[in-house]
Parts: structure tokens; C-alpha cells; sequence
């Protein structure tokens, strides 16, 4: 795990201008899967896009209505993914302001083929809870363009965190809400998260050339190459710790997360031992692994 920078603590529902025409809001909902809270940005500079209103929280509401300066107003809010520290405040931001709600679409949208049928199964999402009730006003796809009158935001498809996560490029710069954060490596927890759309999705980004990346969690990344570097070696060193465990036997997703996460807290076990299984879901399909029985969280996987 990357370590959070110390100095990463800004004031909480106070605007910091981060570039010309972008602002972060810290969300008052800091814990150990948010880091110091949900990162809100304000795009523009008349008619501004909120990206990612987060928590369900009146003081955040109240925050980002009173950062807009004269002349301001809100026209698009545009949510990355549906997690409950993302969305829930987008419907209360709209009814406040009469600003449309973009996104990728609603909780179970662009979930792939093999999560699908592990959902339909009984699997359900382990790690920081879906806003099952999202709906979007407008749904936007892979490489559509959302406009302002000074500011164009390129939407990018970055499945893996959630299946309907999002990225946004202003520029040579990224908002990269969770798929990249600026404190750790993401959670990818089936059947909300699939590591092989994940590990796609970075080689997308990594295909392009960027100056910054604003995290959804964390502090602005000012090597978004090197970071998604770390973020894929990361991703390959668990693979190999995983196929290492393996030679000694079948194990389920629990028993490996026990072998190979010795310093990780008990309490975040369960969100390793979600990581080991869509590890495992990911090496069935490149066909180093087998389950011993049906695809699911307590099966054993021995390698092939």
C-alpha cells in the first residue's frame, strides 16, 4: 500500500483552489475506506459541474452551495460511480439547484458478463456500500464530451472499482475519483468490482499522457504515470503471492487473504479477502486457476 502523505489534512467543507477553474471540498466522512473523506471538485468558473457531491451530509451540501462566488451557479453534477460516498448527496444538490445529475448510469451498469452471474448467484458487494437508488438524469458513455461555457470534461470508462465508474479528463488533467486515489490502492470487491476490467482500465490510462490526477480520496498525484505503474506491479505482485500460496494446495479466498496479508488490521481482512477473490475470479479467466466447486467466496482454487 502506497503510504498517505502526513501533510494531507486540508479543513474540511473549505474550497481550496487546486488549478485555474478547479476546486476540491473535503466531505466531512473520514474513515479507514475514505482516508480523510470524499473529494469534491468544482469545475468552472460561472456555470460550474460538481463532480462527485458525496456523502449523504447537510453540511457538505451547505458547503458547496456557499462556496459559489457572484456571478456562479451550478449546471451539471456529475457523479464517477455509485458508491455511498460518492452519489447520495446528488439528488439533494439537484433539487437545490435545478443542475442535471450525469453519470455511466444506475448501481449495476457496465458490470461485466462474469460478475453478473455471480450477483444473480446470491454474491452480494462487500467494501463501501452501493446507492442503490441512483438514477441518473442524463447517461453518459465512453468518450462522450459534457461541456460548460469554459470548461469541456472528457468522460472515460474506468471499470473495476464499480462497474459504472467513471473517469474525467479536463485537458492533460484526470479526475480519477477511486479507480486511482491519492492515498492507497483501490478496492476491487466482486461482484461490484472486477479486477480484469481494473487492470484494462489502467492500461487505458497509462496509454495517455497526463500532468495531474485528482484522486477521489487523497492528494492531487503529480506522477500519474508512476503511480499507475505502482498500482499494476501491485496488482501483478498480489497475482504471483497468490499463485506462490496455491503451490502448497486448494485454499478459499479467506485462507490466502490470512497467508498473505499478515500486517493488514483484522477489521479490513474482509476487504482483503474480497481483493484475493477477484484476484482469483480474474486468474480463472486467464486459465491459471480452477475452483473446486461453483465460483463463489468460500470455494477452494487450486493452480493449474
Amino acid at each position: 500500500m502506497i503510504q498517505a502523505p502526513d501533510d494531507f489534512d486540508p479543513p474540511v467543507g473549505q474550497p481550496i483552489q487546486l488549478a485555474s477553474g478547479v476546486r476540491r471540498i473535503l466531505a466531512p466522512n473520514p474513515s479507514p475506506m475514505t482516508y480523510r473523506g470524499t473529494n469534491t471538485y468544482l469545475i468552472g468558473n460561472r456555470e460550474l459541474a460538481v463532480i462527485d457531491p458525496g456523502p449523504t451530509s447537510e453540511a457538505h451540501l451547505e458547503a458547496i452551495l456557499a462556496a459559489l462566488e457572484p456571478g456562479q451557479s451550478i449546471s451539471h453534477i456529475i457523479v464517477t460511480h455509485t458508491h455511498v460516498d460518492h452519489s447520495p448527496l446528488a439528488a439533494p444538490l439537484s433539487k437545490q439547484t435545478g443542475a442535471q445529475i450525469w453519470a455511466f448510469g444506475g448501481p449495476e451498469a457496465g458490470r461485466s458478463a462474469v460478475m453478473t452471474e455471480l450477483a444473480q448467484a446470491g454474491l452480494a458487494g462487500g467494501g463501501e456500500g452501493i446507492d442503490t437508488g441512483f438514477r441518473p438524469d442524463i447517461t453518459v458513455a465512453d468518450g462522450e464530451m459534457i461541456g460548460g461555457d469554459d470548461w469541456s470534461l472528457e468522460v472515460i470508462h474506468t471499470p473495476g472499482h464499480l462497474g459504472n465508474h467513471i473517469a474525467l479528463a479536463l485537458g492533460d488533467a484526470c479526475f480519477t475519483a477511486d479507480h486511482v486515489m491519492g492515498w492507497a490502492s483501490s478496492l476491487v470487491s466482486p461482484p461490484d468490482g472486477d479486477l480484469t476490467d481494473f487492470m484494462e482500465a489502467c492500461a487505458r490510462l497509462r496509454a495517455r499522457d497526463w500532468s495531474v490526477f485528482h484522486p477521489g480520496h487523497g492528494a492531487p498525484i503529480n506522477d500519474p504515470a508512476g503511480r499507475l505503474d505502482w498500482l499494476i506491479e501491485h496488482r501483478q505482485m498480489r497475482e504471483a503471492q497468490i499463485l506462490t500460496a496455491l503451490d502448497h494446495g486448494p485454499a478459499t479466498a479467506r485462507g490466502l487473504a490470512e497467508r498473505i496479508y499478515t500486517e493488514t488490521p483484522p477489521a479490513l481482512l474482509p476487504a482483503a479477502e474480497r481483493n484475493v477473490f477477484a484476484h482469483l475470479v480474474d486468474l480463472v479467466g486467464k486459465s491459471k486457476v480452477k475452483p473446486t466447486g461453483q465460483l463463489s467466496t468460500t470455494t477452494e482454487f487450486s493452480k493449474l
